[in-house]
């Protein structure tokens, strides 16, 4: 299920600050076959860094903190299920129907 995916780890200034060398690290360590970590720029996002992105699910993660990375690894990209609490909600906003 994880086949071809990519996971990108923001290394820019804010993401730094954030933890994410820590976070690009943690998915290196828990890399499942067929999926690549790269250590990448700005994706735009730096208010809510340490920002991950797994693609060609256009999954984004913000907030991740290295104790976060076998949940996604377990959860997502094992098992296809993303991660809720984590995800981005400008790119998966909660469920606005449910009033």
């Amino acid at each position: 299920m994880d086949s071809g995916r990519q996971i990108l780890v923001c290394q820019y200034t804010n993401c730094l600050r954030n933890g994410s060398a820590s976070v690009l690290a943690a998915f290196q360590s828990w890399a499942t076959p067929g999926t690549m970590v790269i250590g990448c720029g700005c994706q735009g996002q730096c208010n809510m860094g340490a920002t991950v992105r797994v693609l060609p699910d256009d999954t984004w993660y913000c907030r991740v903190k290295a104790q976060d990375v076998q949940t996604i690894v377990t959860q997502h990209l094992q098992h296809g299920h993303p991660v809720t609490p984590l995800l981005h909600p400008r790119f998966h906003p909660p469920d606005s129907e449910a009033v």
